[in-house]
């Protein structure tokens, strides 16, 4: 006899499902995208902050990137079958206190890793055409301004769409080549500085105080540069987007999430030290925006040029369009599988991934490409919703802890680990409110980015409506108070169910 659906609840059952073929080593190459989003920031921080500077901070941020991430692990292992990553966690935590949370967190999510095509994408078309063909300034006005960077970053962001379209392995594949590549800078710029005598000490300066001013304005830049810093850094919570493909989802989605934070955590404390020991600091402000400051080291260092590491960066801003292709249309089609936005982006493709929230993903940041100029400026419209997400779902594994205190946990936290997701909970938030309308101090934006960032909260909030009037027609509520119970698939082990009932 079938089991009664609790009221509140619905069964739906998908012709395809998520493909259980990721091992935990494949989410980790797939993470390698945020050393990549460290190399895009590093002469920004640099040249704001000094080497000392920034090298606490990008530590600093990372630390809090880990213990986040081990946090996570519990409600990874709590819902092992449901894509989506810590939105869904938000969305779980909260919906019994306030439904709009979920919505915002996730299309908040979903915004920052979206973005990601746009700016790399433009970042690679300018690095191109100022290496290799800088004659090409041509412009064709055809309805909008078309110039070589644009027409590049277009066609990267179909290319990286094709091969993640075309299923999950091919766009592992994709991860692994670029992966390899990213190691070497990497290793260039952390330990060759060192073996080469071109590391000096005089070079490693502190600016937070310079550029602060008083002691408060120091406070205030510092978590400025805390809140911007998230972007990149708290992106290896992406393994657990993965979650419903890893063969063991336990045991892969813990491990991914552990190692790929680990390795991250090494790099953003080694990476700054190496590069701010090479250059002096304004001559690696002075190359911040074009990344000529890389091409400076290499030089200094081994005589190779750019023709060597430009191809090598280009490497890791691909990875970062393609973790962000991975990640996003995993994000999307998991709120709407959780009722949380459109029902169309709900659907996988024929090679079992989701074909919808990719192309959606796609067409949004052409339009992006070849309409905004200001890639910095969609960077810090888009952080807004992003850290608030974190701060949504480590204070929802909290909720969790007391309003599900019957659901399997494979992965149960200590207390101490509770108290440090309340704890980083409330550091994000002072994150936000003291970097979201403060952009100014780094160059990122003005009120205007945080205007944008509010305007995609509200966005989010107006398709849950559309969903839950509309879609579904149902009422819509501030509190969900539906009882809530494992389905077949989340009970105890989650090892090797395939996803079924959804709510």
């Amino acid at each position: 006899m079938d089991e009664p659906v609790p009221h509140g609840a619905t069964v739906g059952v998908d012709d395809r499902q998520l493909l259980k073929v990721l091992h935990w080593y494949d989410g980790f190459v797939v993470c390698l995208a945020n050393p990549g989003f460290l190399i895009a920031s590093l002469g920004a921080s640099i040249g704001t902050l000094g080497a000392l500077g920034a090298f606490a901070l990008w530590t600093l941020s990372m630390l809090i990137a880990v213990a986040s991430n081990k946090i996570y692990t519990e409600p990874a292992t709590m819902f092992p079958d449901r894509s989506g990553g810590i939105p869904i966690y938000a969305h779980e935590g909260w919906r019994r206190y306030f439904t709009f949370v979920g919505p915002m967190a996730a299309i908040g999510y979903w915004a920052a890793w979206s973005v990601v095509l746009a700016i790399n994408g433009l970042v690679i078309g300018s690095l191109v055409q100022a290496q290799w063909f800088p004659k090409s300034t041509w412009t064709i006005h055809f309805g909008v301004a078309l110039t070589l960077p644009r027409l590049i970053a277009v066609g990267l962001i179909v290319a990286v769409w094709a091969f993640n379209a075309a299923g999950v392995k091919p766009a592992v594949w994709v991860a692994y080549l670029t992966g390899a590549l990213i190691v070497i800078p990497l290793a260039l710029f952390m330990i060759f500085p060192y073996l080469t005598g071109n590391f000096h000490t005089a070079n490693l300066t502190w600016l937070i105080d310079d550029n602060g001013g008083s002691l408060g304005n120091s406070w205030r830049l510092v978590l400025v540069w805390l809140y911007l810093m998230g972007w990149s850094s708290y992106g290896v919570e992406s393994a657990a987007t993965f979650a419903p493909e890893y063969k063991d989802t336990e045991r892969d989605t813990a491990l991914a999430l552990r190692r790929s934070a680990a390795f991250s955590l090494v790099v953003y404390a080694l990476l700054p030290l190496g590069v701010g020991g090479v250059l002096a600091g304004d001559k690696i402000a002075a190359g911040a925006l074009d990344y000529s400051f890389y091409v400076a080291e290499i030089d200094k260092m081994i005589g190779a040029g750019a023709n060597f590491i430009l191809p090598l960066l280009i490497a890791a801003f691909i990875l970062a369009m393609n973790t962000a292709t991975m990640d996003g249309s995993r994000a999307l089609y998991g709120i709407s599988k959780s009722g949380m936005t459109l029902k169309w982006l709900g659907h996988l493709n024929r090679f079992h991934v989701p074909g919808r929230a990719m192309t959606v993903d796609m067409v949004l940041n052409i339009l992006v490409v070849l309409v905004l100029n200001s890639t910095i400026a969609i960077l810090a419209a888009s952080n807004l919703g992003y850290i608030l997400c974190h701060v949504f779902a480590l204070s929802a594994v909290l909720l969790m802890r007391r309003d599900l205190a019957g659901w399997p946990r494979p992965i149960r936290l200590s207390r101490v680990w509770l108290w440090m997701a309340g704890l980083l909970a409330l550091a994000n938030f002072a994150f936000v409110l003291v970097g979201a309308p403060s952009f100014q101090l780094t160059g990122y934006g003005s009120y205007k980015e945080l205007l944008v960032g509010i305007g995609v909260l509200v966005v989010a909030v107006l398709l849950y409506a559309y969903r839950k009037v509309i879609e579904d027609r149902e009422p819509l509520r501030l509190r969900d108070l539906s009882p809530t119970v494992p389905t077949k698939v989340e009970a105890p082990a989650g090892r090797t169910g395939t996803a079924g009932a959804v709510r």
